[in-house]
């Protein structure tokens, strides 16, 4: 090993063994304590020794420790990210530029990178990548292990140019090769329209910009129009910044508290509702799905735990921190979370995701596919029927209960699976 290498494994070996290692015993001494670093560090630097002496063949201990560190990272926060010095310096340069993409919005899972969401009309959703995929590779490279800040940035490039990409669909065993031509994909704006009964509909599919004010003047058109109950609809709303999921809740909360931030060296700081900000008094039901993260889970975590709204639907998927660039001495960069948004009730959203009042799962609306995963040209979805829209209705307006939906999971089974379930289908336990 050279020099810089083995500052490398003796920097990350404290870190490392603190989760890896935890209750490991070193073949000599006493089990180590959990809160025994310098234990740790003597396992870990056992443990490295071992394999570099008796693996069965001569090990990349280079590799090695990059899994480590990145399992490590994972196992902590599937956001987070290490580069060593190249990388970082790629990453810097591409940061301000204006690359195109491919409509993803990603984290990692089982030491691959995966879809947290494909932006609406994107060349990912048009491909028919969907949230809980893997990416198995980019251009031939292998994600396994890949920092996440780095995938992201091997997805960019200039617009028309082409990346190609190995997937994991979770309806088909086999990996999928995908190319994709980059464009520059813009973030829907809010919809809103007025439907029977009197129900404002309002579909929020990202949080960018100035999307909350468009909010605010959906909703007072549709008080214009007449409008005595509202579903908010968040679903694939995964991106924008994270703490305009505050403002969002605002708009259907007088009072109480919003969300609080707090990590290990950052004081709680609360957010609480105001009373001038808020538009929408009346009945409401906001509807999410596996896409719906960062403050879209925000707002809707406070509108359940605060009884402002009933939410229906699937477990969100978990996003909702402050993250930070960390420089290390060698000129790579480690981007983690430093703090956790947390739900009225005490909850770190990006652990536990929202959970709904009653958890439906979502009608496959997908097309039919081929033998290869490919859609049919011309097939029609399976079903097009939006069975969550179709719930909420009848829940915001009174025509059905809490309790009869739920009563409902010990009815008939229709297309092999219960209307509702306790748990999403497809969705990863944390």
């Amino acid at each position: 090993m050279n020099s810089r290498f083995k500052w490398t494994v003796v920097g990350s070996s404290t870190c490392i063994v603190v989760l890896l290692l935890v209750g490991a015993r070193n073949g000599r001494a006493r089990a180590v304590a959990a809160d025994d670093v310098y234990g740790h560090l003597k396992v870990y630097t056992e443990v490295l020794e071992r394999i570099k002496l008796e693996y069965v063949e001569d090990p990349d201990m280079k590799s090695v420790t990059l899994g480590a560190i990145n399992g490590l990272l994972e196992s902590v926060d599937p956001f987070a990210s290490y580069m060593n010095a190249d990388q970082f310096r790629q990453y810097e340069q591409t940061q301000d530029s204006a690359k195109a993409g491919v409509g993803l919005v990603l984290a990692k899972r089982y030491g691959y990178v995966a879809v947290v969401d494909a932006l609406p009309g994107s060349p990912a959703e048009k491909a028919n990548i969907t949230t809980g995929d893997l990416i198995e590779s980019i251009n031939n490279v292998a994600t396994r292990d890949m920092p996440l800040a780095y995938a992201e940035q091997l997805l960019r490039g200039n617009p028309n140019t082409t990346v190609e990409i190995t997937v994991l669909h979770l309806r088909t065993p086999d990996p999928q090769k995908v190319t994709l031509t980059r464009a520059n994909v813009a973030y829907p704006d809010i919809t809103a329209k007025l439907m029977p009964d009197q129900v404002g509909y309002i579909h929020v599919t990202s949080l960018a910009g100035n999307r909350v004010a468009q909010v605010k003047n959906k909703l007072q058109d549709l008080q214009k129009q007449g409008a005595k109950y509202v579903v908010l609809d968040v679903r694939h709303c995964s991106t924008g910044e994270q703490d305009k999921g505050v403002a969002l809740a605002n708009l259907f909360l007088g009072n109480g508290e919003i969300t609080y931030l707090q990590g290990q060296k950052m004081p709680r700081q609360e957010f609480n509702a105001s009373a001038s900000d808020e538009i929408w008094k009346g009945p409401l039901v906001v509807i999410t799905d596996r896409a719906t993260a960062g403050g879209a889970e925000i707002a809707a975590a406070a509108l359940l735990d605060d009884k402002r709204a009933q939410v229906v639907g699937e477990r969100s998927y978990g996003d909702a921190s402050l993250r930070k660039t960390i420089q290390m001495d060698d000129g790579g960069a480690v981007i983690l979370s430093v703090a956790k948004y947390y739900s009225p009730a005490g909850k770190a959203i990006q652990d536990t995701g929202v959970v709904p009042t009653v958890q439906l799962a979502e009608n496959d609306n997908s097309p039919e596919l081929d033998q290869d995963g490919n859609p049919i040209p011309g097939s029609a979805p399976k079903n097009s029927e939006d069975n969550l829209l179709k719930q909420s209705i009848d829940l915001v307006t009174g025509k059905t209960t809490i309790a009869q939906l739920k009563d409902e999971m010990n009815g008939p089974i229709i297309n092999g699976q219960h209307p509702i379930i306790e748990k999403s289908p497809q969705q990863p336990d944390r």
